[in-house]
């Protein structure tokens, strides 16, 4: 990795036993993407009394060329409340190799995507110095958040207002959130960002 491993641990004392197990993990996720530019790992023991769930946060937050950032987390709501630290790490780190399987295979293009999977749009407004915009749906003329680490192949620099992508999107906080954008056609010369509503 470019950046050292960080851990940090609040409310729980850090043993040679979890540092261990926590650098091991890591160590597998540079396996599955020999490009990992950074790591960090936060575990977090809840003081107050709970009555369901585990009582560990782990936050796993990594970031990988061109510039996506995959965070990955376990809450103390999820899982048995009698699960030792050690298995919910090995949960987060689970989940955070498949994450990071994931966009290794969009980047290489090996994802195979159904076309009623992909939805196309067109960039509808756009705000390159902050790094992301919105697309318009096609068919039902909605809008879709989507940030500059979810344009494939690094091609955000490319977008202009008006250009023609497939875009596959989840349900976010604030709505329709585009998970993977991909070019399809371009439009002429670059177009001023609109002013922010």
């Amino acid at each position: 990795m470019q950046v050292p491993l960080e851990i940090s641990f609040k409310g729980i004392q850090n043993t040679d036993e979890i540092e261990s197990l926590i650098r091991s993990k890591v160590a597998k996720l540079e396996r599955v993407c020999g490009y990992l530019s950074s790591c960090r790992v936060a575990v977090e023991k809840r003081q107050e009394h709970q009555s369901v769930g585990n009582p560990y946060r782990v936050r796993i937050d990594m970031t990988v060329p061109p510039g996506h950032e995959l965070v990955v987390r376990r809450e103390p709501s999820q899982g048995n409340m009698h699960d030792p630290l050690e298995v919910v790490l090995r949960d987060a780190f689970d989940a955070a190799a498949r994450r990071l399987e994931k966009l290794v295979k969009l980047q290489q293009g090996e994802v195979k995507t159904h076309p009623d999977q992909q939805v196309t749009a067109v960039v509808h407004r756009l705000f390159p110095r902050e790094g992301y915009g919105f697309l318009r749906a096609t068919d039902t003329q909605e809008e879709i958040y989507f940030h500059r680490n979810s344009v494939l192949h690094g091609e955000f620099d490319r977008l202009r207002i008006g250009t023609t992508v497939r875009y596959t999107a989840e349900a976010g906080a604030k709505g329709l959130q585009a998970t993977t954008v991909q070019i399809v056609g371009t439009v002429g010369a670059p177009v001023e960002a609109p002013a922010r509503y």
